[in-house]
């Protein structure tokens, strides 16, 4: 599928970057002027350094460019290595798509300036060697917490990083540049990943302005993960990478109808990614379908020096597009844990239990119930978990990530946002940023005991014990309620969410399409033990071809409430 307009592609570009770039290096050198831009700058538009605002030739009301719609890693490649269309191509079709549509979006905070140049030298390579594999030439968007050593930025969407340049890429990006992929550009996200304030409006941040629901664009899209879900989600790109701590992957996936992995803590090198939790942050795919992200997490999955998490990854599946069967919820065990999550979100409910059907017609041995025992009793210790690790986790970043930056410390943080209030924190404060400074040490009293109660909870007493009492193969769960309106004034309205258990313990957790209410997105959950990505991939892929419940957004202005 090749682009019709390859030279406006360039063109857009071309403007994009040149606004992008200037605006980027005007605010690093000029940091103490950004307190004279006005603060009622309106919770829907990103400032200049974002990759949309940069575009002058767009019109955001303009036709998307031809693009690969719905477009997979398989297809793409089997018209690459048809010569039906190039690497190159691929990568101005999605540019092209990204100036048209983001306007809308403000999912993509930059675009890569040497992404055609990259695609065009994996061009050449197929032509003289082949492909490396199956992400030969695909474009991935990768969430702007997660470093890379080019001329884009890594700021977690917050001005204190502006200008600042990693010494190397993040262990994962290395990965993906090594198994061929195109890195695209930056996307948006709940600034720093959402562990600022509890008053926030995910998919907000000081450099991209509010990230907008692709399915109704006054909807929001969740987070922290935001841009991320809504690039790929709405055809700007082929595939994305997301992080969470708890939700942060799997609750935007569900939201935009997405395919989103959270893995085993371990399985995926954190070295490189600006952190909020050793305990629990991990970085995964986020995809359309099922196979794509067993591709992305094939390439992103291994042992890291740099991440001691990792050492438990040796000797694991790396294979994971073969674990793949569309008959491979026949005779498996699943899980439906009920107390404390149905009877919370009536839609939510409504579209689990048609997915428990549908699962059930497949070919599953369907336990029901199966609860997950102390369910909800360790939130406010996972919170004390995460706000001690942020403090010591961010500190150890900055010194190595960000050499020579204007911030080295979380109180450093909170002094940049006090000085810069009128663009940091227009809309909500940094209640938890202060609570995090307040904190002990790691080797303290309360957090050790926090941390114990975590693990005690989540994995022996909680998620082991269900599964093992039922001999089950994994649990499945409604992952979220539908889309709420954003709100930049009372922040997000959680009604139902399922990520703490499978977040807190640091065990997979697979997000798939499983319908809509009133055309806004609804997934399902499989969790399961640490390690067992192979097995959830492979029941998501089955229940996704059994029922093929993604439909692409439309990018309208809100929800068809007369729809089902």
């Amino acid at each position: 599928m090749v682009p019709a307009a390859r030279n406006d592609a360039r063109f857009l570009l071309a403007a994009l970057l040149a606004a992008s770039q200037a605006a980027c290096a005007a605010a690093a050198a000029h940091a103490a002027a950004l307190d004279a831009r006005p603060a009622e700058r309106p919770a829907t538009a990103p400032p200049a350094a974002s990759a949309s605002a940069a575009a002058p030739a767009a019109s955001p009301a303009a036709p998307a460019p031809a693009a690969p719609e719905e477009a997979t890693i398989a297809g793409l490649q089997a018209d690459m290595d048809a010569g039906r269309t190039t690497a190159r191509a691929v990568a101005e079709a999605y540019l092209a798509r990204i100036a048209a549509l983001d306007p809308k979006l403000h999912a993509v905070l930059e675009v890569n300036p040497d992404a055609l140049a990259i695609a065009g030298a994996l061009d050449a390579e197929r032509k003289a060697n082949g492909p490396r594999g199956p992400l030969h030439g695909i474009p991935v968007i990768l969430k702007d917490n997660i470093a890379t050593a080019d001329k884009m930025q890594t700021t977690a969407g917050s001005l204190a990083l502006v200008g600042v340049r990693p010494p190397r890429d993040a262990t994962l990006v290395e990965r993906l540049r090594a198994a061929g992929a195109v890195i695209l550009g930056k996307a948006n996200l709940s600034e720093w990943a959402n562990i600022r304030s509890p008053r926030s409006s995910s998919g907000w941040s000081a450099r991209g302005g509010q990230t907008h629901n692709p399915y109704a664009l006054d909807r929001n899209p969740c987070g922290s993960s935001s841009g991320t879900a809504v690039a790929v989600a709405a055809n700007l790109v082929a595939v994305g990478v997301g992080t969470e701590t708890d939700g942060s992957i799997t609750c935007p996936s569900a939201m935009t109808a997405l395919v989103g992995v959270k893995p085993t803590v371990g399985l995926v090198s954190r070295a490189g990614i600006i952190p909020i939790s050793h305990s629990q942050d991990t970085a995964g795919p986020m995809a359309r379908t099922v196979a794509d992200a067993a591709a992305l997490l094939t390439a992103m999955a291994g042992a890291d020096d740099d991440d001691p998490a990792t050492k438990a990854a040796h000797g694991k599946p790396v294979d994971y597009v073969a674990a793949l069967d569309p008959e491979g919820l026949r005779g498996a065990r699943v899980g439906v844990p009920r107390a404390k999550i149905f009877g919370i979100s009536p839609e939510a409910d409504r579209v689990a239990e048609a997915a428990i059907a549908a699962l059930k017609a497949a070919g599953a041995v369907i336990v029901d119930p199966a609860d997950i025992p102390h369910y909800g009793e360790y939130d406010d210790a996972e919170l004390e978990v995460l706000l001690t690790e942020l403090k010591a986790d961010l500190a150890a970043y900055l010194a190595a990530w960000a050499p020579g930056g204007p911030v080295r410390t979380l109180a450093d943080v909170i002094a940049f946002d006090e000085r810069h209030r009128a663009e940091e924190m227009a809309f909500f404060g940094q209640e938890l940023f202060l609570k995090a400074q307040a904190k002990g040490p790691l080797t303290g009293a309360a957090y050790r005991k926090a941390l114990a109660r975590c693990r005690k909870l989540s994995r022996a007493e909680g998620l082991d014990a269900v599964l093992t009492r039922h001999r089950l193969d994994a649990l499945v769960v409604p992952s979220f309620s539908p889309p709420w309106l954003t709100d930049p004034v009372n922040g997000d309205s959680f009604l139902l969410g399922t990520s703490t258990p499978a977040a807190v313990a640091g065990y997979p957790a697979v997000t798939v399409p499983a319908g809509q209410v009133r055309g806004l997105p609804v997934g399902i959950t499989f969790m399961g033990r640490p390690w067992s990505e192979a097995t959830l991939l492979k029941l998501a892929y089955a229940y996704e071809q059994a029922t093929h419940q993604r439909r692409p957004p439309k990018l309208l202005p809100t929800a068809d409430l007369t729809a089902p």
